[in-house]
Parts: structure tokens; C-alpha cells; sequence
């Protein structure tokens, strides 16, 4: 009995596969751009399948929402190394996702912040506020129903960290 392998045993599917590389590989391209201190700030990756592009420095209008009346951006901490904006954007066939984040502070009562964000998220839907201790942020649907897509809390409701959370599992 021969049990055929894949690529030694099929010279026309060895030769497809060499051809396809050949026509995508011209097609792939990166490119970085570096910041003043020589850190990445942005990178692009395009393929002939999609793209892949991420900066360092999001414009906050880029995220739908205004910012917090005197609210200011929050400064890059030299301990912490973590950037306080970043703008990614995948995208493939039929397939796209986007992510602006800006991070902001305010001397303001975070009652007058949750107040101020729950009335501009409501253009997109009911908004859900969440109380959480871990700063991590997640999607969930609601478990009552089985056809039920509406958002919901993945904590018991205590925590000193606030999520507002808008949309379904389908339009989130």
C-alpha cells in the first residue's frame, strides 16, 4: 500500500504551492518608523492577504468620543515604559478590526468622569457600568438567556476600576 505525502509524491501541488510563495512573498512589506529616542512608532505590515498597522501616537479623536472638559493626556512614566495612546488596525478579507486607545487624567470625582462618558456612549446603545478590581478589560454575554447577546459585568460588581461597556456581542 503507498500512503502519498504532500509535498514529495505531488509535483503539481509542489509546483502551485511555489508559485503562489513566488507572487506573495513581492507582495509582503514592513516598514518601521522609529520616535526620537529611537522606540518604535509605528509599523506597518502589508501582505496581498491584509495588513497590520499600529502607532504609538493616536489622535484621540480617532476614538468617537470628546475628551473630559480639562482633562489632560497622561505623561509617559520613565519606570513604567508603557505608551499612554496606541492606534492598531488589522484588516484582512472580510475581516477588520480597530483599536484607538488614549489614556487621559482629570482632578475631577471619577462620579463626574463616569457621568460625562455614560451620556456620550449612549449614541451606541444602553450602557452597562461594570465595578471591577483587576484593570483588565474583557466581553461577555449575558448567560440568563440563550439567545440573549446583551453585555454584562465578568465581576460580582465590587472593585475600585470602572468599565462602561456598549453594544451586543455582535456590535460591540
Amino acid at each position: 500500500m503507498r500512503v502519498p505525502l504532500l509535498w514529495g509524491s505531488n509535483p503539481r501541488l509542489m509546483l502551485a504551492v511555489a508559485a503562489a510563495a513566488i507572487l506573495v512573498l513581492p507582495g509582503c512589506s514592513v516598514n518601521v518608523k522609529k520616535g526620537d529616542n529611537g522606540e518604535d512608532k509605528k509599523v506597518d505590515i502589508n501582505t496581498p492577504l491584509g495588513g497590520i498597522h499600529v502607532n504609538n501616537g493616536a489622535d484621540v479623536r480617532d476614538t468617537g468620543l470628546p475628551v473630559y472638559p480639562g482633562a489632560r493626556p497622561k505623561k509617559k512614566e520613565r519606570d513604567d515604559g508603557d505608551e499612554k495612546s496606541a492606534n492598531v488596525d488589522i484588516s484582512s478579507f472580510g475581516f477588520s478590526l480597530k483599536v484607538v486607545a488614549v489614556e487621559y487624567e482629570s482632578d475631577d470625582a471619577p462620579a463626574k468622569l463616569i457621568a460625562f462618558y455614560q451620556d456620550k456612549l449612549k449614541k451606541f446603545g444602553s450602557v452597562l457600568e461594570c465595578h471591577t478590581e483587576d484593570r483588565h478589560y474583557g466581553f461577555n454575554r449575558s448567560s440568563n438567556s440563550h439567545d440573549s447577546k446583551d453585555l454584562k459585568c465578568e465581576s460580582n460588581g465590587e472593585g475600585k476600576n470602572v468599565e462602561l461597556k456598549v453594544g451586543t456581542e455582535a456590535h460591540r
